[in-house]
């Protein structure tokens, strides 16, 4: 019995023991407060350098909404489409394009190298140039990034030395996505991280963002990725109506220049046999007469679906609703000044309690062991 008295004596001094040690840890830090100041302080200095280091970056959002509706052949198109014996409710495979697909469309290979030639001008107004040279030769980084590199560098090129010429693959001047260059394929990972597109699952709205050094050079790339998004859309649902509009287009010029090719000979040959009433020059007449009317019908049957062909591809060309249009940003999204200046703050912080509390005994134990 008397050791369970004591057991059960022991929790009850243990929260005043921990409040103590708290009480002598808060102490002992107050007395070196001079010090967590002074780390403080480098620190808040070091972050200062460290924020205006970093250069300004601007980003731009758009916003596009999804279409309203389906595109289907009913109504007043679908009727008159009837009439003619056409359907045009056809998906045509519109919809295999979904929205969740255009981050990769804009993300892949071929849509990044056609931005390569996009001409870009500062808002300074000191450099126009294209998107190409302007991410190779015109950006701007923290200087500590160059004495990082600068061993790569130098081994980069004492290994180029050892190299040699005829290992080196030369592209012939011409941009080919299909193989691209280490040059070429690094600016496009460089755009690629740049450019990011995300689509609300629920309501459909698009959002495209465009990261730049410079803000006009974001709100114009951001303007420029929008439009070709939209027209690689549109292109890729109408291919089929289109193709199918050029192949109706075709033939209505063949029935076109059939007809005019057979009613020119039916009026030659009435203006040559006029008055005449033998019996196979009639059977002849009725004969171009016939040939002519089968060759309208087919005429005026072509010219109808050359309508319907046309009228589809408006059906099924999407329309957008630019909810957000792009605006020249008038503050950098990045680097956050006051949050880099605060981390900063706060480690150093930490750093000077941790070196109180545990590392400055440890070193002096230490010493003392050695002496």
């Amino acid at each position: 019995m008397s050791e369970e008295k004591i057991q059960n004596t022991l929790p009850q001094q243990q929260p005043e023991e921990q409040e103590i040690d708290l009480i002598e840890l808060a102490q002992k830090v107050w007395a070196e407060r001079k010090l967590v100041f002074k780390w403080c302080g480098i620190a808040a200095v070091i972050g200062i350098i460290v924020a205006f280091s970093i250069p300004r970056e601007y980003t731009t959002n758009v916003t596009l909404a999804p279409e309203s509706g389906g595109k289907s052949g009913s109504g007043s198109m679908g009727a008159l489409a009837a009439m003619a014996g056409i359907n045009i409710g056809g998906s045509s495979g519109e919809d295999a394009l979904s929205p969740e697909l255009y981050p990769d469309i804009v993300s892949s290979t071929p849509f990044l190298t056609e931005l390569f030639d996009v001409q870009v001008e500062d808002i300074k107004g000191k450099r126009k140039t294209t998107l190409y040279t302007y991410l190779d030769e015109h950006q701007r980084s923290p200087w500590w990034s160059y004495i990082i590199s600068a061993p790569f560098r130098v081994l980069g090129w004492g290994l180029s030395l050892f190299k040699d010429d005829d290992e080196e693959v030369e592209g012939d001047g011409a941009l080919n996505p299909f193989m691209l260059t280490r040059d070429e394929a690094a600016i496009a990972g460089a755009l690629e991280k740049r450019i990011s597109v995300s689509v609300d699952k629920k309501t459909g709205v698009t959002t495209i963002a465009v990261t730049m050094q410079d803000a006009l050079i974001s709100a114009a790339l951001t303007d420029t990725v929008m439009v070709k998004l939209q027209n690689y859309i549109t292109d890729y649902r109408t291919n089929k109506a289109r193709h199918d509009l050029a192949f109706t287009e075709k033939l209505y010029k063949e029935a076109e220049e059939e007809y005019f090719s057979i009613q020119q000979k039916y009026a030659e040959y009435v203006d040559g046999n006029q008055g005449v009433t033998r019996q196979s020059i009639l059977t002849e007449r009725e004969r171009l007469q016939n040939e002519m009317a089968l060759a309208y019908n087919v005429y005026n049957q072509v010219a109808q679906q050359l309508q319907m062909a046309k009228v589809k591809v408006q059906e099924i060309t999407p329309v957008y609703t630019v909810v957000q249009p792009a605006t020249v940003p008038l503050r950098p999204a990045k680097p956050n000044k006051i949050m880099i200046l605060i981390g900063f703050v706060f480690l150093a912080g930490v750093a000077s309690v941790g070196w109180i509390l545990f590392v400055k005994d440890l070193v002096k134990g230490w010493k003392k062991e050695k002496k």
